[in-house]
Parts: C-alpha cells; sequence; structure tokens
C-alpha cells in the first residue's frame, strides 16, 4: 500500500507527460534527493541519453548537447525496501559502487527483478526502485 501523503511529480517530455508517484513510505532518502533535483530545475532541458528496448529508458544527467551536468553528492542506497524494478518503476542510477546514486535514474520498460536487492554484496545489491508511473506509461514505451 502507498502512503496517502506519496508525491506526484509529472515530467514534461518532448512526447508527452509522465506522472510519477513517489514512495517515501519506504525511501525516504532516495525521494528526497530526487525532489531536490526536481524543485530546483536540474532535470529541465535534460534528455533520456540511455534508452534500451524491453529493459530501460535513463535520463537526469545529460542534457541535448550530451554534456554532463554536476550533482549533489551520492546518496544511500535504499534497494534493500522490497519495492521491485517492476515494469513501470522508477529507479536511481548507480556505478558500481552500492551507495553512489546522485541524480540519474532510470524506468522501467520490462519486469526487471535481476536489479533488485540480492544481497549486501556490490554486485547484489541493486538499484533502488522509488516510484510508478501512474498515468503515461505510453509515453516512456514511446521513447
Amino acid at each position: 500500500m502507498v502512503a496517502q501523503d506519496s508525491p506526484v511529480v509529472v515530467m514534461e517530455t518532448s512526447k508527452g507527460a509522465i506522472k510519477i508517484e513517489l514512495r517515501t513510505d519506504l525511501t525516504p532518502i532516495t525521494v528526497e534527493n530526487f525532489l531536490r533535483y526536481v524543485d530546483n530545475g536540474y532535470y529541465d532541458g535534460l534528455i533520456f541519453h540511455r534508452v534500451i528496448n524491453s529493459f530501460m529508458i535513463q535520463g537526469g544527467g545529460f542534457d541535448s548537447g550530451i554534456v554532463q551536468k554536476s550533482t549533489y553528492d551520492p546518496i544511500k542506497n535504499e534497494a534493500d525496501t522490497g519495492l521491485s524494478n517492476a515494469r513501470g518503476t522508477i529507479a536511481m542510477a548507480r556505478t558500481g559502487v552500492v551507495d553512489s546514486a546522485t541524480s540519474q535514474f532510470f524506468i522501467n520498460l520490462v519486469d526487471n527483478a535481476r536489479l533488485d536487492f540480492q544481497d549486501s554484496s556490490p554486485s547484489g545489491y541493486g538499484y533502488t526502485a522509488f516510484g510508478t508511473v501512474i498515468e503515461g506509461m505510453e509515453i516512456v514505451d514511446e521513447i
């Protein structure tokens, strides 16, 4: 069950709007980090720079000239909450370092359970899913 006060953000793209409900109840650090970028206009004008059919679309780091923007400090990985990287979820991208997520995120195009928390090792820690597309999944699929 989603908390009643869960924030909703609207991501405006060239294809249309994507509405995402964020899970502050399970991933408070991640949601606070994401909303900090949203509230500061960081994502304005950025692109989905990595699109892999039948996997995910990734954005939150590069403008249309593929220039990477500077970020805030990395956050703690909250992948061990039980939220799955299911179709339509938004999750934080990161490097091979467990606690390295900053601004980049991805939206899962399919169920990607292999990206979920498996164990506490760097390769098994997973990627923090922190919200769900509640409107505009057809836009995500079109991207």
